[in-house]
């Protein structure tokens, strides 16, 4: 007999093209609020969030729902309360929290959700032309978490040559 699924799924194998926490994603993606809940599961065990961290673009509510394969790979697994969590309440299977724990990504990631946030914070305001097309994928996927893009005057464009 297969062991009970939880409602979120392991982390898929690398983390999804728009993902916050890989290096190679532009600056400005996301909204600034979605940016700041990284830093906060790098604070010590008991002062996290006791959620999960979803990939945005599944989304929590999704049947495909499913653990961020960069938070995975980011944060460390057993000092995760929101994992821990999770295993109690069967949110997660067991099988699906040792995959969680033992995750390691093939992309290159940032080494805290503090660096990750400070990277994509720094053009959250002026998100360049890369930062507008991947805002445009997960526009179609997930509108609720893309923060409309302010048309620049000219004078703005041409002082950051975008």
């Amino acid at each position: 007999m297969a062991a009970p699924r939880g409602t979120i799924r392991a982390p898929a194998r690398r983390p999804c093209a728009t993902c916050p926490y890989r290096r190679d994603v532009p600056s400005g993606v996301w909204a600034p609020e979605e940016y700041e809940k990284l830093r906060r599961y790098d604070a010590p065990t008991m002062e996290q969030p006791p959620g999960v961290f979803v990939c945005h673009t599944t989304g929590r509510n999704a049947e495909t729902a499913r653990v961020c394969a960069g938070w995975a790979g980011t944060h460390d697994g057993p000092h995760l309360l929101a994992l821990r969590i999770a295993a109690m309440t069967g949110t997660l299977s067991g099988e699906d929290v040792h995959a969680t724990i033992d995750h390691v990504s093939p992309d290159p990631l940032f080494a805290s959700g503090a660096e990750a946030a400070d990277h994509g914070m720094s053009e959250v305001n002026a998100p360049g032309p890369r930062a507008l097309v991947a805002m445009s994928k997960v526009h179609r996927v997930r509108s609720d978490l893309i923060t409309p893009v302010v048309e620049r005057s000219p004078e703005e464009k041409s002082t950051d040559g975008r």
